[in-house]
């Protein structure tokens, strides 16, 4: 059995940020990573726009309090206050300690960090490197790591965190309550010879990222399967606000990849068929670079009244264009050269003269694994669990709420990757390593693969995740409604019941992509579920959770996180209060 003080699952910027800070903060303690990909191929590197920061480089007039005001407005009023002010306080600090670690950020004429426009933001201040920032700050933190001996186990799938209960003394923060559960360590499996291994920890920490590929057009990676959320409702933990799903507005059609939110914030514009800014109507302020809910809903109202766009340019098609040529080559090439080579790449439109066809696209989940501000884990509305953590997107802190405002992610990944780094550093320090049946545990995953392998079944993997993508996008979109999510959730359980159907042409255990297709489809229809019945309970519209029979904000009954637990015959949905400590919520306008 494998054993360290800390292990930590997922290489993207939270994971590497957090395992950084453990060794900076103690550098005898002994930290694994594992990563499903190699670290530098976590989904993080495809994070394009930038980070947001008040360091006034480019607008004096910025601070942090905007900067809060700015990000909780966003979030239609359901973010944590105390966690937004957290964020957005250590943000300049967190640009510096980057840039020292080597990261090459763009510039400005005098050499400071250049900054630039995002929707939703008050103030010019996200910094940027061109349109490839997160690639930039993931590549020097992995360097960071390997300099700083973390021990990286890449290619490795985790199949179980192993969660078990302890009683434990009354406490305060038990309110009574004496069975608390108790992270040990997790259960992975080598992709390239089907090696099972147990690894014990005093700390176990999630960094495991999104659930793209739960929709069938996302801006995601393939890795983004929700495998971290799927874990903890297997272990019987609630997943917080997972109806707040981020549509990105510019998703290249029709292949669903990233048009950045910096090319808006670059001077693009968003054009219907009349070749109109429609923009206009929706939000007259801030325009094109309205928050991404907003700017989703837009898109999707002008498609539905005709006035989306064919390829031979006519009117009634299935996108809107995405406006470059008149920002002129140079600008276009300097600033955002990924996005022109996308487009062109992908699509075949050279964006110096022809606009790109775009639509919402799946791309972000503001819910997640419930934690606290030092990113320990809930296993309930008023318990922490013990010894487990997360942090990043698979994380709800929450300072993201309804609706996250573009170049906050990074952000959250870095202040909360620290954050939470100092809190296990100081947490493991008089933590005994936990006693695990190894043969247990190993022997339950064993008689997971050796079935799904020998499992004698009609239907292709391929088949039933498309079916399963299908109806998510279908009855859980930018628009939602109770009768459409009824009838895909009632979907949901006969394709829920045809995993047993599936067969596996391969049937050896190395590099056998297709056995961690299958594990991944079992956390894709776990979290799929979880997400459209959190939408169902939710009888409002907030943020990116848009109902078209509830219309209005409601937050007499609503102004609450949903907290969703996964059960075998059904999913029990509770709530729990929003921190409210700065801002009282008000009617949201752009």
């Amino acid at each position: 059995m494998l054993e360290h003080d800390v292990i930590i699952i997922g290489g993207g910027l939270a994971g590497c940020r957090a395992a950084l800070e453990i060794k900076k903060q103690n550098s005898t303690l002994d930290v694994g990573l594992v990563a499903k990909t190699h670290p530098i191929r976590s989904h993080s590197v495809a994070a394009q726009g930038g980070i947001a920061a008040s360091l006034q480089n480019v607008d004096p007039e910025d601070d942090w309090k905007a900067h809060a005001f700015d990000t909780v407005k966003g979030s239609d009023y359901l973010a944590d206050q105390d966690a937004v002010e957290y964020l957005t306080k250590e943000a300049p600090e967190v640009i510096i300690e980057l840039e020292h670690l080597g990261v090459l950020f763009s510039r400005l004429e005098d050499g400071r960090i250049a900054q630039r426009a995002f929707g939703g933001h008050s103030h010019k201040r996200t910094c940027y490197a061109a349109d490839k920032t997160g690639h930039a700050m993931l590549h020097e933190l992995f360097n960071n790591l390997r300099r700083n001996r973390v021990k990286i186990y890449e290619e490795w799938y985790v199949l179980q965190l192993i969660l078990e209960e302890n009683d434990l003394p009354e406490s305060p923060l038990n309110l009574g309550e004496n069975v608390i559960k108790e992270a040990k360590g997790v259960v992975m499996f080598n992709i390239s010879d089907g090696r099972l291994e147990v690894v014990k920890a005093k700390a176990v920490m999630f960094a495991t990222g999104g659930y793209g590929r739960v929709f069938n057009t996302t801006s995601n990676d393939y890795a983004s399967t929700g495998d971290g959320l799927g874990m903890c409702a297997a272990a019987g933990l609630p997943l917080e606000d997972m109806e707040f799903v981020q549509f990105h507005p510019t998703g290249l059609f029709p292949v669903g990849v990233l048009i950045s939110e910096a090319v808006r914030g670059e001077g693009a514009y968003l054009r219907n068929s009349d070749g109109e800014r429609f923009m206009q109507r929706y939000a007259p302020n801030q325009m094109e670079l309205a928050p991404r809910d907003i700017t989703s809903r837009a898109i999707v109202l002008e498609i539905r009244a005709g006035r989306g766009i064919h390829a031979d340019g006519s009117a009634g098609g299935a996108y809107v264009h995405l406006d470059l040529t008149h920002m002129g080559k140079e600008k276009i090439m300097s600033r955002v050269p990924f996005c022109w080579e996308e487009a062109y790449r992908l699509v075949g439109v050279d964006a110096v003269y022809q606009p790109m066809p775009v639509r919402p696209t799946a791309h972000y989940c503001m819910g997640g694994i419930p934690v606290n501000t030092d990113g320990r884990v809930r296993q309930n509305a008023t318990q922490l669990t013990d010894g487990f953590f997360a942090a990043g997107e698979c994380a709800c802190v929450s300072v993201h709420g309804g609706n996250r405002l573009g170049s906050n992610s990074l952000l959250e990944c870095v202040v909360y990757g620290r954050r939470v780094g100092r809190a296990i550093a100081n947490y493991v320090v008089d933590r005994k390593m936990p006693n695990v049946d190894e043969q247990k545990y190993l022997q339950q995953a064993e008689k997971r693969i050796n079935n799904l392998i020998s499992q004698e079944g009609n239907l292709r993997i391929n088949s039933l995740r498309q079916k399963f993508q299908d109806t998510m996008t279908e009855h859980c979109g930018v628009f939602r409604t109770e009768e459409v999510m009824i009838e895909g959730i009632a979907q949901i359980q006969q394709l829920k019941a045809k995993y047993s159907q599936i067969f596996l042409d391969d049937k050896d255990k190395d590099w056998n992509t297709e056995l961690i297709e299958a594990l991944e489809l079992q956390n894709i229809m776990m979290v799929g579920e979880i997400i459209l019945t959190s939408a169902l309970q939710r009888q409002e519209s907030r943020g990116a959770h848009s109902r078209e029979d509830y219309p209005s904000r409601d937050d007499h009954n609503f102004l609450q996180h949903t907290l969703a637990s996964y059960g075998a015959d059904n999913i029990e949905v509770n709530y729990m209060p929003v921190v409210i400590t700065m801002f009282e919520p008000k009617e949201r306008k752009y």
